[in-house]
C-alpha cells in the first residue's frame, strides 16, 4: 500500500491541549511557597482580607492587658520576676493576636508576615542591627546632652529602677529585651501594619514610614520618640530589603542587646542602678 506523504504547503494543526489555567491549581496559586533559597527575595503576594482595622484590634488588646496588669500592681510591692512576665505578657498577646487574624483572615503568618526562616535574612538583619548601632548610638548620646538623662531613659529603664535580682531573673529580663520583645514587636509593626498597609497598592516608602512612625509612637515615650524613630529606620530598611520579617527581627534584635546586657548587670548590682 503506497504511504502518503503531506501536502508541505498543509499545515497540520497540533494536538490539541488544555488551556494553561487548567493546567494550574488557582487556590495553590494564590499563596506562593517561602521556602526561599539563600539571597533571594521572594515579593508577598498581598491576597489577606484583613487591613488597618486589625492593626487597631491588635493595639486594642495590648493596651486593654496592660491596662488590666497596671491595676492589678497598683500600690503593690513587685518582684523583678512579677515585672518581667507584666512587660512580656501584653507584647505576647498582641503579636498572637496578630498571628491568630492571619489565619483567620488570611493566609497564615508565613505568606501574610513573611515570617520565614532564612539564613540570607539573618545576615541581613545583623548587617543592618550592626550598622544601625553606628548611627542609633550617637544620636543616643547626643539626644542625652540635649534633653538631659532624665528625659531620655526608657520605660523600662526606669520600671526596673533601684529594683535588684539574681542572675537567673536578671537573664530572663534581657532574654525580654533582647528576643522576645522584638519578636513580637516586628510581628504587629514590620509584620500586620506594614502588610495593611501595603494591601491598599501605595509605593513602598509608605509602609516604611508608618509602620516606623507608629513604632515610635506606641511606645508611649513621648520624649523619646524623635530618637526611638531614628532607632526604628535600620530596622525598617531590613524589612522592606528582604521583603520578609526575619531579618528586621533580628536587627531589632541585635538593637537591643546593649541595653538589655546593661539592664541585667544593673540588676545584679554589677552597673549603677540609673544605667539600666
Amino acid at each position: 500500500m503506497p504511504r502518503t506523504v503531506p501536502d508541505p504547503g498543509v499545515v497540520v494543526p497540533a494536538p490539541s491541549q488544555p488551556p494553561v489555567a487548567d493546567l494550574v491549581d488557582v487556590e495553590a496559586a494564590t499563596v506562593p511557597d517561602l521556602r526561599v533559597p539563600d539571597g533571594v527575595p521572594v515579593p508577598l503576594r498581598r491576597t489577606h482580607r484583613w487591613g488597618i482595622g486589625a492593626y487597631v484590634v491588635v493595639e486594642a488588646v495590648f493596651l486593654g492587658v496592660s491596662l488590666l496588669i497596671g491595676f492589678a500592681f497598683l500600690g503593690r510591692p513587685v518582684s523583678v520576676g512579677a515585672l518581667t512576665v507584666a512587660l512580656a505578657v501584653p507584647t505576647v498577646l498582641a503579636a498572637g493576636t496578630a498571628v491568630l487574624i492571619t489565619r483567620l483572615r488570611g493566609n497564615g503568618p508565613r505568606t501574610d508576615l513573611g515570617l520565614v526562616w532564612s539564613w540570607h535574612d539573618v545576615r541581613v538583619g545583623v548587617l543592618y542591627g550592626v550598622g544601625g548601632l553606628v548611627v542609633t548610638i550617637p544620636a543616643s548620646l547626643l539626644y542625652v546632652v540635649l534633653v538631659g538623662a532624665d528625659q531620655a531613659s526608657s520605660a523600662v529603664g526606669d520600671v526596673f529602677e533601684g529594683l535588684r535580682a539574681g542572675p537567673l531573673a536578671a537573664i530572663g529580663v534581657a532574654l525580654v529585651v533582647v528576643v522576645l520583645a522584638p519578636l513580637c514587636e516586628e510581628i504587629v509593626y514590620r509584620g500586620l501594619l506594614w502588610g495593611a498597609v501595603e494591601r491598599y497598592a501605595v509605593p513602598r516608602w509608605v509602609p516604611f514610614v508608618v509602620t516606623t512612625l507608629l513604632f515610635a509612637l506606641a511606645h508611649f515615650e513621648f520624649t523619646r520618640t524623635p530618637l526611638l524613630f531614628v532607632v526604628a529606620l535600620p530596622i525598617a530598611f531590613a524589612r522592606m530589603q528582604t521583603g520578609r520579617l526575619a531579618a528586621s527581627v533580628v536587627a531589632h534584635q541585635v538593637n537591643n542587646l546593649l541595653p538589655g546586657v546593661v539592664l541585667a548587670l544593673a540588676l545584679v548590682g554589677v552597673l549603677p542602678a540609673d544605667m539600666g
